[in-house]
């Protein structure tokens, strides 16, 4: 059961996974990931009227998907010159089972290391 913890399609290490895992545990994110799975590509004022926030609060939430290498942007310009920031669901897989959470661990600092958190 290696490597059905992908993100983007390459096998995920520990750090990794303690990233998807921040960043899908909130429910604004959580929100994000299904319109982006259910609508497809969606640019970040539509995003944030769709789920009615702000979009500097969408913002902040994007920033840790994108971190996490769950979503991409893009940036593009429409017809009539304004730039449109598109957001799009990266294709990841984390199937969690107490194996692949063990292979994931492996790769984690010992610890007491100091990791910056």
């Amino acid at each position: 059961m290696k490597h059905h913890l992908q993100i983007a399609g390459s096998a995920c290490d520990g750090g990794r996974v303690l990233l998807a895992l921040g960043a899908l545990a909130n429910p604004h994110r959580l929100r994000i990931v299904a319109l982006l799975a259910a609508g497809g590509r969606h640019y970040v004022s539509q995003l944030a009227r769709e789920m009615g926030i702000s979009r500097p609060l969408l913002h902040l939430h994007v920033q840790k998907l994108l971190e996490a290498g769950l979503v991409t942007s893009q940036l593009e310009l429409s017809d009539d010159g304004k730039a449109l920031n598109f957001l799009e669901l990266a294709p990841f897989r984390l199937d969690l089972t107490a194996e692949t959470i063990r292979q994931a661990t492996e790769t984690l600092p010992a610890p007491g290391t100091n990791t910056g958190e």
